[in-house]
This record gives C-alpha cells, sequence and structure tokens, in this order.
C-alpha cells in the first residue's frame, strides 16, 4: 500500500525554497546580462526571443500556486522546471556551446532529467501512486523534445528573433530525441524514487 509522496516534504524543506529562489535569480539575471549587455558569445544566439519563452515557467508556478492556493508551495518542482532553462542559458552565455561540442549531447540529457522529474514533482502532490508514473514520466519527456525539435526547427527555418543560424541536421536531431528521451527514462525513475509516495 502506498501513502502520501515524498514530494510534500521536500517542498517544506528551507533549502530546497532557497535553492529555487537562487535558480529563478540567476535566471533572469543571465537573460538581464545577455539581453542588456550581450557579450559576443551570444550573438545570433536570438536571447531576446528565448527571453519570454524560457522565463514563463518561472513566472507562470508561482501565479498557479497563489491562485490554486497549493500548500506547501511546490518549491521542488517550481525549482526543477527552471533549471534546465538555467543551464541551457548559462551554456550559451559562458560559450560552452561554442568551445564544447558536447555541450549540447550533456545538456540534452540532463534538462530531461530535470524536465520530467519537475513533471513527476507536481504530479505526486495529488497523485499517491507509482504503478503507471515510470512510463508517464518517460512518455512526458520523449513528447516534449518532439516539441522543442519541432520549436528548433521552426526557428532555423525563420529565423525568429534572430536565431535562424541554428545548424540543424537529421544526425543532431535523431541524437537529440535519443538523449533528451533516455534523460527523461532517468528523470522518471530518480523522482519516483525520491519524490514519490511512500510504501506504508
Amino acid at each position: 500500500m502506498q501513502g502520501t509522496s515524498a514530494v510534500l516534504d521536500w517542498d517544506r524543506k528551507r533549502w530546497v525554497e532557497i535553492a529555487n529562489y537562487v535558480i529563478k535569480a540567476a535566471l533572469v539575471a543571465s537573460f538581464a546580462i545577455a539581453i542588456f549587455i550581450p557579450p559576443d558569445v551570444v550573438e545570433g544566439k536570438g536571447m531576446g526571443f528565448r527571453a519570454p519563452l524560457f522565463l514563463a515557467p518561472a513566472i507562470l508556478v508561482p501565479v498557479l500556486a497563489k491562485v490554486r492556493n497549493w500548500e506547501p508551495y511546490p518549491h521542488t518542482g517550481d525549482a526543477l522546471l527552471s533549471a534546465p532553462f538555467l543551464l541551457d542559458t548559462l551554456g550559451n552565455l559562458l560559450g560552452f556551446y561554442d568551445n564544447y561540442a558536447v555541450t549540447d549531447d550533456v545538456l540534452h540529457t540532463i534538462n530531461w532529467v530535470l524536465l520530467v522529474a519537475a513533471f513527476h514533482a507536481f504530479r505526486f502532490r495529488n497523485v499517491h501512486d507509482r504503478r503507471d508514473a515510470l512510463l508517464l514520466g518517460y512518455g512526458f519527456g520523449a513528447l516534449m523534445i518532439v516539441l522543442w525539435e519541432v520549436l528548433e526547427w521552426a526557428v532555423s527555418e525563420d529565423g525568429f528573433g534572430g536565431a535562424g543560424n541554428l545548424s540543424l541536421t537529421y544526425e543532431d536531431t535523431v541524437g537529440d530525441l535519443f538523449l533528451s528521451s533516455t534523460g527523461g527514462l532517468i528523470g522518471s525513475f530518480l523522482a519516483i524514487w525520491l519524490l514519490g509516495p511512500r510504501r506504508n
């Protein structure tokens, strides 16, 4: 038999709350630098186009939490949802994408671990059953990478916000699909283990 989910305890931890605020502050600061005092390394990366998309989850979660009166506040899911956008932004801002070819592969994997863990962090607040959780998380991650690749293709075709210099190849897209979906599977497993319902 399964009981309440561990994520509710994580949401009450002070260090998780602090980590959430630090991640969000770093995300806002990174975009402020990238847009208002942009280093050469972000030229042509469409940071102005990315900003509203990447900042939207960080704004949406507090609004939903207030409107729906979530208690405790979902610091775990909020932090996990913002973290992939921060890592991607820092990857561009610090020049990792340009200087280290492996950056894209590493972040596709890590970011989908975090994204799917965020999915479960929100889900386990109300669902205290883990029987279908692994494949649900895996499927969510797979859907998100398909949507992400479609968005990248649209940006590369139309050049939204000056971000049309993405060099996409068939091999790159297939690799991203595999790495992200694998990261999603890992994230689903870890989230069930760490954040899921306890067994009574």
